[in-house]
């Protein structure tokens, strides 16, 4: 796949992120940068001026190329202002599995954004991408996560410990809630 797959529904458009473009990049530094994504969240490379934007932009478009992940940047469907992002990354083929994870721009919070490109996500991993278990992974005690988890028809499996950074360190660890989803699932409504 060379091109980020389009899909539209619930007020929004998950498109491809544009490698070389300056308002994906601006928003990009914005959403990785964010103290509230960090304080969840700890990046193996961390984004925090526009040239490490632009290099992740980069990186995702290889990934895509390489079949190894889908990065959507998440648009409201009407005016195309950027709302965050949606990512199916570690795709494993052979198992038709793969990880989602999300993150929403401080002014698009509280606005069913994280849920609704979730099940859009979704939709396209099951449809499209022909894939059959999804994950979903947070930190434990990241309620806000867990709850557009639950929405989006991602079931609670368990605790996985010691499984993603501590906050701003890549020498700790901390626990992680791992929620999951199958094609046989049904998709939740949209509230």
């Amino acid at each position: 796949m060379t091109d980020a797959p389009e899909i539209r529904g619930h007020g929004l458009l998950l498109r491809g992120w544009r490698a070389g473009d300056e308002g994906d990049a601006a928003a990009v530094l914005r959403g990785l940068d964010d103290p509230e994504f960090r304080r969840w969240n700890t990046p193996l490379t961390p984004v925090d001026d526009l040239a490490a934007a632009h290099a992740y932009l980069r990186s995702r478009q290889d990934a895509l190329k390489s079949g190894e992940s889908v990065s959507c940047c998440v648009t409201e469907e009407s005016s195309g202002e950027v709302l965050g992002h949606v990512g199916l990354n570690m795709i494993m083929p052979v198992f038709r599995s793969a990880h989602v994870g999300y993150w929403v721009l401080p002014e698009a919070r509280g606005r069913g954004v994280a849920t609704r490109a979730l099940i859009l996500a979704s939709r396209l991993a099951f449809g499209e991408l022909g894939l059959h278990r999804l994950e979903l992974g947070h930190a434990l005690g990241h309620e806000a996560s867990c709850r557009i988890a639950e929405r989006g028809g991602y079931r609670y499996e368990g605790t996985l410990r010691g499984a993603m950074f501590e906050e701003g360190r890549q020498d700790a660890f901390r626990d992680a809630h791992l929620h999951a989803r199958l094609a046989t699932d049904p998709e939740p409504p949209v509230a």
